[in-house]
């Protein structure tokens, strides 16, 4: 059974506003990445809609172990070839015909297996989507294509053991998948936004672990850029550890909800 949470502002009663999907990571859930990534509270003092959906699962009503099918990636999704793409465009219906929706401004954001999903959402139904961000994620569906230009925000780190910076399979990852390098991804959202053909590289002025690529003259006043982020592990950074363990300690030097 699949399931969703909304967390509506209190300024939505008159306004028309943005939407923000949620895409919690392998093996988590919509409550999980509500608690690990608190972007209700961004959403309160902005003034946007965000839906944090669950991907499918296994066990007798399908709730644990909760994944998404992002391309060649991953799970029981995968196996049983789940359209987690029609899933959430009639979920953002659905949530349309609900709620006063400004149609420009609805945007995805992932961890790690749900960046995935984020980045077939900006292949196949870019029409949709102005924007994606995400953390430790790859492309892993072929060929991406977007029918107009999308934005994107991408943040790694080079300790990351799930998703290696490079690619290849993770040596904590349980996927066993063989992930493709991450700025092959960037690089071809890049190209099909019609950006310039090689970013401009700096490192953040008041944080030295940040380097940033930000491709600029994209098509349609478009940004693509990707972070990397020195020292830090897979977990969701700039906020607590998920409750129980199982997740390494998340780097503190960059709240990935916030830039997101």
């Amino acid at each position: 059974m699949r399931a969703y949470h909304l967390y509506v502002p209190s300024g939505a009663i008159t306004a028309t506003l943005p939407l923000l999907v949620a895409l919690h990571g392998a093996l988590g859930n919509e409550k999980q990445f509500e608690w690990t990534s608190r972007f209700d509270g961004i959403a309160e003092a902005n003034n946007f809609l965000v839906v944090y959906p669950d991907g499918v699962g296994t066990g007798p009503n399908g709730a644990v172990n909760r994944i998404w099918k992002g391309g060649s990636c991953c799970g029981v999704a995968s196996r049983t070839d789940i359209d987690d793409v029609a899933f959430i465009a009639q979920l953002v219906v659905s949530l349309q015909q609900a709620y006063r929706i400004d149609p420009h401004c609805l945007f995805a954001a992932g961890h790690s297996n749900g960046g995935i999903l984020a980045y077939r959402l900006a292949c196949q139904i870019s029409n949709v989507f102005a924007g994606i961000g995400f953390q430790w994620t790859s492309l892993e569906f072929a060929p991406c294509t977007p029918a107009q230009p999308v934005s994107l925000l991408h943040i790694h780190g080079t300790a990351d053991q799930n998703i290696p910076i490079g690619g290849r399979v993770g040596q904590i990852g349980v996927s066993g998948v063989a992930f493709n390098p991450l700025l092959d991804g960037v690089h071809t959202i890049a190209t099909a936004d019609g950006c310039g053909t090689s970013p401009v590289d700096t490192t953040d002025a008041a944080n030295a672990d940040l380097s940033l690529s930000l491709w600029h003259s994209c098509s349609d006043g478009t940004a693509v850029e990707f972070i990397k982020v020195a020292g830090a592990p897979h977990a969701w950074m700039g906020h607590p550890p998920v409750p129980g363990g199982g997740s390494s300690t998340p780097y503190q030097g960059l709240d990935s909800s916030v830039a997101i």
